[in-house]
């Protein structure tokens, strides 16, 4: 067809509509939906949490927080619950030739998850990633040593387990924590955050056996606008976190 011929019944703006993607709406947080910080934000989390978890439980649940950020919420609910505080580490694995273009994720010793979607516009398949997940999961040991140091990892098998994060945005990240976490038997899995996309929340649903959260905007923009101070979390602080708790723990248990 010609580029100047108008398709039947179809003026030029009629065309125009068709070939400009509608503007999409940002939702912005209103100030009230916004949390100071992390601490704030966990600590509000955790009742929602001891509102969802079923008693009677066999034995303490065990809090699980995604690095870094989500640490930090995960301490807030782990001491309202009284449980177990440590965490599981995951990596972004990116595209061979082109690093920062994430198409997938791991996290401890679980399998890798693709975003399907983000492969195809790649052109890329997941048999070609082998190289890039095998990076990944050494960094993903080197940071988990960092963490615990020689501390053993805790029992998953038959507990209620936690998985805690600052905020759950559009990435395969979450899934791929929660299938490494759902390999090692628990009895449930409950996935939290604060702030989670509405969409993202959806289809994390079919993994973990709950989702708790505070907010859901349809969009998930930018995590930091939910929170007035979103500094960063660092490998120190996190480490931390996760000394003072267990440190805390043990001098308890001692007497």
């Amino acid at each position: 067809m010609p580029h100047n011929e108008i398709l039947d019944g179809q003026r030029p703006s009629d065309l125009a509509q068709r070939r400009t993607p509608p503007l999409r709406t940002i939702q912005w947080p209103t100030d009230r939906q916004r949390f100071a910080n992390r601490i704030e934000a966990g600590q509000a989390l955790s009742a929602a949490v001891a509102k969802r978890l079923l008693p009677p439980m066999p034995e303490r649940p065990l809090v699980l927080g995604l690095p870094r950020g989500g640490v930090v919420v995960a301490s807030e609910i782990a001491l309202a619950l009284d449980a177990d505080l440590d965490v599981v580490v995951a990596r972004k694995v990116g595209l061979p030739w082109r690093p920062c273009w994430k198409v997938g994720a791991i996290a401890d010793e679980g399998p890798a998850v693709f975003d399907h979607g983000a492969l195809a516009g790649a052109n890329a398949q997941t048999s070609s990633m082998a190289t890039e997940v095998r990076k990944e999961r050494q960094e993903v040991r080197r940071q988990r040593a960092r963490y615990r140091g020689e501390r053993p990892v805790p029992r998953i098998a038959d507990r209620t387990v936690v998985l805690a994060d600052d905020g759950l945005t559009p990435s395969v990240v979450a899934r791929a924590a929660v299938r490494a976490i759902r390999a090692q038997s628990p009895a449930t899995i409950v996935y939290a955050a604060p702030v989670c996309a509405a969409e993202s929340a959806d289809w994390l649903s079919t993994e973990a056996d709950q989702i708790i959260h505070l907010e859901s905007p349809r969009e998930l923009h930018a995590l930091g606008l939910w929170y007035r101070d979103a500094t960063p979390v660092s490998d120190q602080d996190v480490t931390a976190i996760l000394a003072l708790t267990w440190g805390a723990a043990t001098t308890t248990s001692e007497g």
